[in-house]
């Protein structure tokens, strides 16, 4: 309990500074590029003194510190603030020259909303690709890690490497014409059930898959090959007891280090580019189209919570770790 009580609270203390560098960062970064947002709010033809208005009204014109204190403010209050594009029915209320009525919060979704709509669907995607891709993973990565050197280890080796070798734009084309144009098997486009998910959950799985392959088979072969599983064959244990209960124990640990430095990330990468792929409301939906339309606060709230989920990924694996083997220290 000790143990456990120190460490979160290391990590924790670690996470919140990340976090904050984080959300400085892209904070810094929407307001020193090229492009005003307000252009796109209020429409091309908006006079500058109308734009000056309004962006002193936002507090665009203010000092950037002061711009993040005041954010970090509401953040902490559980106000994420309102979409600069998105009218409380969801649609975009951009391009409008009446700016008191644009820019009315009244008239405007809070970005709490938007992103509590949309995160259970990437959620259920997220879920079902790890589920597809651990499916096809740990059969090929044990049977390669189990006979490294032969051909069930080629085999895994060559389709981790045909599987990276694949763009998902392409793979995403490629499934919908022949699981939905072609057979009509499965419905592609959009969300209306369970059945939108499948598609894109398996290009988000061939994307995954090759990582966890080569993972599980280079970890089950290297604890073949430590001393720890003589002694035991040595001592009357069987292989497969060995291997059940101290190989894969061991083995599992730089899959879950893997899971959690890597795995993540490139989870929460190609769920973006499926979700666009597809037009799937998710998460990455919802980011692409805030970026494309330059909607700082639903930028602004996916980057702190998609830092936040990083840091407590890796800390939940981390402990983990530990737990599993008491000699790592993080």
């Amino acid at each position: 309990m000790t143990f456990a009580i120190e460490f979160f609270a290391r990590r924790i203390s670690q996470g919140l500074v990340i976090v904050l560098l984080v959300a400085f960062a892209i904070f810094t970064l929407l307001r020193v590029v090229p492009g005003d947002p307000l252009r796109i709010i209020l429409g091309p033809m908006t006079p500058a003194s109308v734009l000056e208005e309004t962006a002193k009204q936002l507090g665009l014109r203010d000092p950037i510190p002061l711009q993040f204190t005041r954010f970090l403010g509401e953040v902490a209050s559980g106000d994420f603030g309102h979409s600069f594009i998105r009218g409380t029915q969801g649609g975009s209320s951009s391009g409008s020259q009446d700016s008191s009525a644009s820019m009315d919060q009244a008239n405007r979704a809070p970005v709490a909303q938007l992103i509590a709509t949309a995160l259970p669907y990437s959620l259920q995607l997220a879920a079902l690709g790890i589920f597809f891709a651990l499916i096809v993973a740990v059969p090929i990565g044990l049977g390669a890690g189990l006979n490294a050197g032969r051909w069930p280890d080629r085999i895994g080796l060559y389709l981790s490497s045909v599987f990276v070798s694949l763009p998902n734009i392409w793979v995403g084309v490629v499934l919908i014409y022949l699981l939905s144009a072609k057979t009509g098997l499965l419905p592609a486009i959009g969300y209306q059930g369970f059945g939108y998910t499948i598609i894109p959950a398996m290009v988000l799985a061939i994307e995954l898959a090759p990582v966890m392959i080569r993972s599980i088979s280079v970890s089950v072969a290297a604890n073949l090959g430590e001393p720890y599983f003589d002694a035991g064959l040595l001592r009357g244990l069987s292989y497969r007891t060995m291997v059940g209960r101290h190989v894969l124990r061991n083995a599992a640990i730089p899959l879950l280090n893997l899971f959690g430095a890597q795995m993540i990330g490139m989870l929460l990468g190609g769920l973006f580019v499926v979700e666009y792929i597809f037009s799937y409301p998710g998460i990455g939906l919802l980011t692409i189209n805030a970026v494309f339309q330059r909607d700082f606060p639903i930028i602004q709230a996916i980057a702190i919570l998609a830092s936040g989920a990083l840091v407590s990924i890796n800390m939940l694996v981390d402990y983990l770790c530990t737990s599993l083997d008491r000699r790592l220290q993080f």
